[in-house]
C-alpha cells in the first residue's frame, strides 16, 4: 500500500519516536529540500545518458545515496556519513578540476541543457545546505553531513562545467 492515512491529521514522526510533529514543522522543509535535490540530481544523472557522459553517472548516483543517508541521519536514524563520503566527493572536484578550465568568475547558466540543469542544482543544493544547518540547532546532523553538503554545491559547479566543456559550449560571464 503505498498510502497509510496517518498524516491525513497533518502530522508525521521521525525515526525512533512515537511522537507525531506538524508537516509545517522546520525539519520537513529540511527533508522535503533534501528530497528534493536528490529528485533534482536523479533528472540530472538521466541526462547524462544523452549527453555521453556515463562516467558520471556513478558520481551522481553515490551523492544521491549520500543524501539518503544525511535524511536518514536528520530524521533520527543511526546513519551517518563517514569522512570518506566527504574526502570521495572532495576527490571527484580535484579530477574534473584538471579537466576544465577554472573561470574564475562567475558564469552565467544555461550554455548547455545539462551544464544548466547541473547548475540548477547547485543552486538547490546551497538552498538545502541552508535548510539543513538551520534544524542543526534542534536535531543532530554530523559535521560529516554539513561539509559534504557544502561539498556538494561545488561538485555540481564542477560537473556544469565538465558538461559545458564537453559540449565545447562557450560559457560566459555576466558583464553587470
Amino acid at each position: 500500500m503505498l498510502y497509510t492515512r496517518k498524516g491525513d491529521d497533518g502530522t508525521s514522526g521521525l525515526f525512533g519516536t512515537k511522537d507525531r510533529l506538524p508537516k509545517n514543522s522546520p525539519i520537513y522543509d529540511a527533508l522535503g529540500a533534501l528530497d528534493e535535490l536528490n529528485s533534482l540530481l536523479g533528472m540530472c544523472r538521466a541526462r547524462l545518458v544523452s549527453y555521453s557522459l556515463f562516467q558520471l553517472q556513478n558520481s551522481i548516483e553515490r551523492s544521491q545515496e549520500s543524501l539518503f543517508i544525511i535524511q536518514a541521519e536528520l530524521a533520527g536514524a543511526e546513519k551517518v556519513l563517514t569522512q570518506e563520503h566527504v574526502d570521495t566527493l572532495e576527490n571527484a572536484v580535484d579530477s574534473i578540476e584538471k579537466l576544465i578550465e577554472n573561470p574564475h568568475a562567475f558564469i552565467i547558466p544555461g550554455a548547455t541543457e545539462l551544464s544548466g540543469l547541473l547548475d540548477y542544482a547547485r543552486a538547490v543544493s546551497r538552498r538545502t545546505e541552508r535548510v539543513v544547518i538551520s534544524v542543526s540547532t534542534t536535531h543532530t546532523i554530523s559535521s560529516t553531513s554539513t561539509a559534504y553538503l557544502n561539498r556538494l554545491s561545488s561538485f555540481l559547479y564542477a560537473l556544469a562545467r565538465y558538461a559545458a566543456a564537453e559540449a565545447r559550449a562557450q560559457e560566459s560571464s555576466p558583464s553587470y
